[in-house]
């Protein structure tokens, strides 16, 4: 029997840790049945797989953006539902989110990649395109399952999964009404008018920097000291819900990388008189503490998000022995093995899940085989590095969306480039063959990990709201498969229409660094190995000291700019819930914070989606002359401190026996 959810908000615990005994109960009662997968879910869910692929893929590579699907799609959603008079879509809805955020994580595994071998003037075609982003993105589901319930329940309240947070407050709003879903219009309006002046009127600048006033002009050319913040409602809003303790320990590594690492590089290459280090051209002494970030210490952060990833597979070794042993059971143990569960509890059977990574490689290999490297040898060497990388770093990027609501796929494809380069130029495949191979080696991993991110997301909301995991699961492959044809077709037409090279080429930034990074690399060019061991021995030392040294190693390698104004909105979510005596009061304050911040995210979402179309169209507004001053700078920092004195005072205004 199907019965209805409407009404009904998030429980209190539903973000903090359970204490001994308690049990998180989600939305939709797990002892009944609810709406899930109907024509209406699986039908506007394909068609938000279709329109976001294409939108995501075309403004990504046109203007270097790619925005985050999860939170429009989980907004229209909810709107269609309202259109077509349905009062008890909760499950519909989560079911189309699933379905459709296949578009954004698609998009950023081919894009990064796949245009590369365009611009190497590299043969290309669809089914190349095509079978390295559904491969990879079915692996990436796959190897994501048997993690589920560990990220998702056994972490519950440990992990603040912002981008998740933001959706599931959009969706059971949207579903409840009343002064929750107020609370989250006016700020989605708020943060969303806000993001949409910076980004399509520019009236204020959207980074200020130090170099505002004269010493800080001084520090940064002489001593490479430079602060860097991002106004952003949006990156507020994501450093509310992260928290006080995890922006700190980002922050942490973001100050280490620009206040000890950078003035460091620059003091030793002052005396240096030929540029130093692998494929630099430029000498340190003629750098500004941007290019020293990007050519030399943002490489120790990647060395760090690689060990991080090691230390995680060796600290869920339990879980994937539990997994491969339940696996063993339901095939060999008979019907006896199988036990019934809860269907918020059951996810696709794992003798499911070990058929699909079996057949998933076995298509690897003839992909490789019969469409990339023409030799036996090779195509295995590819196969494994892809099972491999991809099954290494699947927490790492599971771990990083559920920390910042960033996963750092970027970092970690430009490391499977290395590694994937080194051994296929020690087992002798170089020239085109080699950066053919390496580029769609890259294309698979990088799809696979950035699956695995964006489906965490996708399976917390579903926890949160109770959800059926093993539909949300099923169905994915279906938004991978649609998604994946998308985006092909998308990236086919643009090189026909546009091309990737010459002077009118798109920009595909990405893509052009990534293939910046393997030419040399096939051509035995060394790589920056130094700095990653560095890195990496700097994870081993922040996991001895109890440190969680994969947010820190994040904070190294995403700018600070970013990473800055999440420490502002960790101190307001700390300042708003620890004002009172009274416990019950600064859980609804914390709680009205979070539906603020989800609202700014949300908005900010939707504007910057709007803001890249326009751009693509040519329509700005923007004064360059303006927002390139100072006083431009000045006035963004001004209008950062009143919408952070906005978030303080709504979220001051909450009452404990509010809806």
């Amino acid at each position: 029997m199907e019965v209805s959810s409407q009404g009904k908000g998030l429980p209190e615990n539903a973000y903090r840790e359970l204490k001994e005994g308690e049990k998180y109960v989600p939305v939709m009662d797990p002892g009944k049945s609810f709406p899930e997968v109907t024509f209406f879910s699986v039908f506007w869910g394909l068609v938000m797989a279709v329109v976001f692929s294409a939108a995501a893929a075309f403004l990504g590579l046109k203007i270097g953006q790619v925005f985050e699907a999860a939170i429009p799609i989980s907004i229209m959603a909810v709107g269609l539902s309202k259109i077509f008079g349905k009062n008890n879509a909760l499950g519909e809805n989560v079911i189309i989110q699933s379905i459709g955020a296949s578009s954004g994580v698609i998009v950023a595994g081919a894009i990064f990649t796949i245009p590369a071998l365009y611009i190497l003037n590299l043969p290309t075609d669809f089914y190349k395109i095509f079978l390295s982003s559904l491969l990879g993105g079915f692996l990436g589901i796959l190897f994501l399952i048997p993690f589920r319930r560990y990220f998702v329940e056994d972490m519950h309240g440990k992990f603040p999964f912002p981008e998740a947070t933001a959706t599931t407050e959009v969706l059971v709003s949207g579903e409840k009404g009343g002064s929750q879903a107020l609370v989250l219009v006016i700020s989605g309006l708020v943060g969303g008018l806000y993001d949409f002046c910076i980004n399509s009127f520019g009236w204020w600048s959207e980074v200020f920097t130090s170099r505002v006033v004269g010493v800080g002009e001084m520090l940064a050319d002489k001593m490479k000291l430079v602060f860097r913040f991002n106004v952003g409602s949006a990156i507020l809003g994501l450093g509310y819900i992260i928290g006080l303790r995890y922006s700190a320990i980002i922050c942490a590594g973001s100050f280490l990388s620009w206040y000890v690492l950078i003035p460091i590089v620059a003091y030793i290459g002052s005396v240096a008189g030929v540029p130093l280090g692998s494929n630099v051209t430029k000498l340190i002494s003629t750098m500004s503490a941007e290019e020293i970030f990007k050519n030399y210490v943002r490489h120790i952060g990647i060395g760090g998000i690689a060990m991080a990833g090691i230390i995680g597979i060796i600290r869920s070794s339990k879980i994937v022995v539990s997994a491969i042993s339940l696996a063993a059971k339901e095939i060999f143990g008979g019907a006896g093995a199988k036990q019934e569960k809860l269907r918020t509890q059951r996810d696709l059977s794992m003798s499911i899940v070990v058929a699909g990574i079996i057949v998933t490689a076995i298509a690897l290999f003839i992909f490789f085989y019969m469409g990339v490297v023409f030799n036996v040898w090779h195509a295995v060497i590819g196969l494994l590095i892809v099972l491999i990388i991809a099954f290494l770093f699947t927490t790492v990027a599971a771990n990083a969306t559920a920390i910042v609501g960033t996963n750092p796929v970027s970092g970690m494809t430009l490391m499977t480039l290395l590694i994937s380069s080194f051994i296929l130029l020690s087992s002798g495949l170089t020239g085109e063959f080699g950066m053919a191979a390496a580029l769609i080696i890259g294309g698979a991993v990088c799809t696979a990990l950035s699956m695995a991110g964006g489906f965490i997301t996708d399976l917390k909301i579903g926890y949160w709201l109770g959800s059926s995991p093993y539909k949300q699961q099923g169905w994915k492959f279906l938004g991978t498969i649609v998604s994946a044809a998308t985006v092909g077709v998308v990236i086919l037409v643009l090189n026909q229409t546009f091309g990737f090279t010459g002077p009118n080429a798109i920009i595909a930034p990405q893509a052009n660094a990534m293939a910046a990074v393997i030419k040399p690399l096939m051509s035995n060019q060394p790589a920056p190995w130094m700095l990653y061991i560095a890195g990496a021995l700097l994870t081993l030392i922040l996991t001895m000291l109890g440190v969680p040294a994969l947010a820190f190693a994040l904070g190294m390698y995403i700018p600070l700019e970013l990473n800055a104004p999440l420490l502002a909105g960790g101190l307001i979510a700390h300042y708003v819930a620890t004002r009172s005596k009274d416990e019950k009061l600064n859980t609804a304050r914390r709680d009205r914070g979070t539906l603020i911040a989800s609202g700014f995210i949300a908005g900010g979402a939707l504007t910057g989606v709007f803001s890249a179309f326009l751009r693509y169209f040519q329509i700005n507004w923007v004064n360059e002359k303006w927002i390139t001053t100072h006083e431009a700078e000045l006035f963004g920092l001004i209008m950062f401190l009143a919408i952070s004195m906005y978030m303080i005072w709504d979220s001051l205004r909450a009452k404990v026996d509010e809806n």
